[in-house]
């Protein structure tokens, strides 16, 4: 079937766009929660929040907030508005998520290797869901999402990177076996991102 046969897409709704954002959220927070309890980290500008979580009296959503700001500029120059204030609604609700689900969902026991493995594919998802309504957690996404669009730059494979050396360098703030464990997590959150995210797969407009 050529290009024109294919069936027009309708583009997402405001209401679809709302609902992706918040429950996008929602799971990568109870991720970044399961990830919480076992001591874990993960790459990018989450993984620079969890480190000042575990150094500095910050929590993870208010970390995370201010190490996105910087980010929004590159947003707004090569991808506009509209996916910025997306964005920075996104950084927002996680922010806020990720600090009350302590407060609702209590774990007495979970294995570093379940919460690495299971936090990791949650937050995968959100991720997806986030990107297909054109928008992201900010940081690194962004950084990857210009130069998937710019020079066909896989975003997992990017991000897996990435990833894998923010958690390398977090040796002196958390015990090495749980960093090990951590790759694991990184490997499980964009692999979600690398199978699922790729250009022509995905038919739903922004």
């Amino acid at each position: 079937m050529s290009t024109a046969e294919l069936p027009k897409m309708k583009k997402h709704t405001r209401l679809e766009d709302v609902q992706a954002v918040i429950l996008g959220t929602l799971i990568i927070a109870l991720g970044v929660n399961l990830f919480t309890h076992a001591g874990l980290l993960t790459g990018g500008s989450a993984g620079l929040a969890f480190l000042m979580k575990y150094s500095t009296p910050l929590t993870f959503g208010q970390a995370f907030f201010l190490i996105n700001l910087p980010f929004y500029i590159l947003a707004i120059l090569h991808f506009g508005w509209e996916f910025t204030i997306k964005t920075f609604l996104s950084v927002f609700c996680l922010s806020v998520f990720a600090d009350i689900t302590p407060m609702l969902v209590t774990f007495d026991k979970v294995n570093p290797f379940y919460a690495s493995i299971a936090g990791g594919f949650l937050m995968g998802v959100g991720f997806l869901m986030l990107f297909r309504h054109n928008a992201s957690l900010g940081g690194m996404n962004i950084l990857a999402r210009y130069l998937a669009e710019k020079y066909g730059i896989s975003m997992g494979k990017f991000q897996m990177a990435v990833d894998c050396m923010i958690v390398l360098l977090s040796v002196f703030v958390v015990d090495y076996t749980l960093i090990i464990i951590s790759f694991v997590g990184a490997i499980a959150l964009n692999m979600i991102i690398a199978v699922n995210h790729k250009p022509g797969r995905y038919m739903g407009n922004v």
